[in-house]
C-alpha cells in the first residue's frame, strides 16, 4: 500500500484508539509496549499512513530468542549445528487494526526484512511466532512457517528461507 511506513513506537502515536479484535493485543499496546521498549525486552514497531502519522494501523514486536534444537522437526535439526539451543528472533506480537485488511501481511513482510538485516550483525537462524488462534496458524503456515514438534501454535521460519526470498 502506498504511503505507509513502519517506525519504532513513539510518544506521538495514538495507542488508545487501536483495536484488532483481540483484547490481549489491544491492551498490550496501550499498557505494556512502552515499558517493554524502555526495559529493552521488546522492540515495538508500528505501521502508520503518511497522511495520518499518529494513527496506528498495526504493530509487531521483536525480541531475541533461543529455541531448543530438539523441538524442531528432524529435517530442520539436520540443517543446523548440533548445539542444544539455536539463536532466533521472536515476533512476539503482530496485530492489525480491524479496519485495515491486508496490513497483517505488510507487517510480517516488514518484520522479516528487518530481522534479516539485523541477522547480519546478530546471529539468528530462525524466526519464531506463537499464533493466538487457528486463523493465525493458517496465516503463518500459508506463508511457509513450520510448526514445532508437538506444538502446532508455535511456528518458525528458517532464516535461509527468508534470505532466499529476499534475492
Amino acid at each position: 500500500m502506498k504511503g505507509l511506513r513502519t517506525e519504532p513506537l513513539g510518544g506521538l502515536h495514538d495507542r488508545s484508539s487501536f483495536r484488532c479484535g483481540i483484547p490481549e493485543l489491544d491492551d498490550y499496546l496501550v499498557r505494556q509496549a512502552s515499558q517493554d521498549v524502555r526495559r529493552r525486552v521488546a522492540a515495538v514497531f508500528v505501521m502508520v499512513a503518511e497522511e495520518r502519522p499518529k494513527r496506528i494501523l498495526g504493530y509487531y514486536t521483536l525480541s531475541s530468542f533461543a529455541v531448543r534444537t530438539t523441538g524442531l522437526p528432524e529435517d530442520e535439526m539436520r540443517k543446523l549445528p548440533r548445539y542444544p539451543t539455536t539463536p532466533a528472533t521472536l515476533i512476539g506480537r503482530l496485530a492489525r487494526d480491524v479496519g485495515e485488511p491486508g496490513v497483517g501481511g505488510l507487517l510480517l513482510a516488514d518484520a522479516l526484512k528487518r530481522i534479516l538485516a539485523s541477522a547480519r550483525e546478530v546471529a539468528s537462524a530462525l524466526v519464531v511466532v506463537e499464533a493466538k488462534d487457528p486463523s493465525a496458524v493458517a496465516f503463518y503456515q500459508k506463508l511457509g512457517f513450520i510448526p514445532f514438534k508437538g506444538c502446532p501454535q508455535k511456528l518458525f521460519l528458517p532464516m535461509r528461507m527468508i534470505a532466499a526470498a529476499d534475492k
